[in-house]
């Protein structure tokens, strides 16, 4: 039994033109046989949302898409959620406040449905929140800027698909780079990975991911760093140095255990490199 993989999106992900990320999910759940769980709790719009995405999912070719939109902690803990994902062969976490969504179905019945379908090879995506979500140490909310201040981000308990590292989203058009280091600071066993709009992360069970999508994935490793973190007061600007940081674009590939880049193919041998050079 191998554990399945793991696609983190960094929100606005393309829905009506090539779907590059979203196509990628369907094939990886197994295209027209896929069995696809959509989960809205995140988001604000509810049942629309899950409707959503279970229309692109079935332009894509998929006929089994079941919406799911748990709003209670007693919803996400009844047997007919459980039952939803329970032969799901693809789980889909939408955006909006991933805080809601830990809140509402962490330590339920449905979180421990979806960790076993990932644990018996199933692909988890989620975007925007759904991707802060998947980690065991989430980003609940902050504030933008360059600069690491202290105070500069909440942290909470995500849903563990992905243990090891934290996720942040947006990360490029939001200016979330302060956060991400405030945070790394703090916690410098983990492994900071800024995921940029219609950009996606696919984590496979060697726990190696490959950047698909417009924009990069910004790799932030601080266990070599130092931090004055712990001495800080207030707002303050933080100091943090010796942090290693990596901004990986579509066709590259990281290690998350060995927190190293992947040696890849010469940029000619990279899909679609011959066209972008012609």
């Amino acid at each position: 039994m191998a554990d399945g993989t793991v696609i983190i999106i960094g929100g606005a992900e393309d829905k009506v033109r090539d779907r590059v990320i979203l196509s990628r999910f369907v094939t990886l759940a197994g295209g027209r046989d896929a069995t696809i769980a959509v989960i809205s709790t995140a988001s604000s719009l509810g049942l629309e949302a899950g409707e959503r995405y279970g229309a692109v999912f079935g332009e894509l070719g998929v006929r089994k898409v079941r919406p799911l939109h748990a709003v209670t902690r007693p919803q996400a803990n009844d047997e007919t959620a459980a039952l939803a994902v329970r032969d799901a062969t693809g789980i889909f976490l939408t955006g909006g406040n991933q805080l809601r969504l830990s809140s509402t179905i962490g330590g339920t019945r449905l979180a421990d449905a979806i960790l076993e379908r990932f644990q018996h090879g199933a692909v988890v995506a989620g975007t925007s929140a759904g991707a802060s979500a998947m980690s065991s140490h989430m980003i609940a909310f902050g504030t933008s800027g360059a600069t690491p201040k202290h105070r500069m981000a909440q942290i909470a308990a995500g849903l563990g698909v992905l243990p090891g590292v934290i996720i942040d989203q947006h990360f490029q058009q939001r200016n979330r780079l302060g956060r991400l280091l405030s945070l790394i600071a703090q916690n410098p066993s983990l492994l900071g990975l800024g995921v940029d709009e219609d950009t996606a992360g696919v984590v496979g069970p060697d726990h190696v991911m490959e950047v698909i999508g417009r924009g990069s994935i910004t790799v932030v490793d601080g266990s070599l760093s130092e931090t004055d973190a712990w001495e800080i007061h207030g707002h303050r600007p933080l100091m943090i140095s010796g942090v290693v940081l990596h901004s990986l674009p579509a066709g590259y590939r990281f290690d998350l255990r060995r927190r190293e880049r992947v040696a890849t193919p010469a940029l000619h041998a990279l899909p679609g490199a011959e066209a972008a050079s012609s």
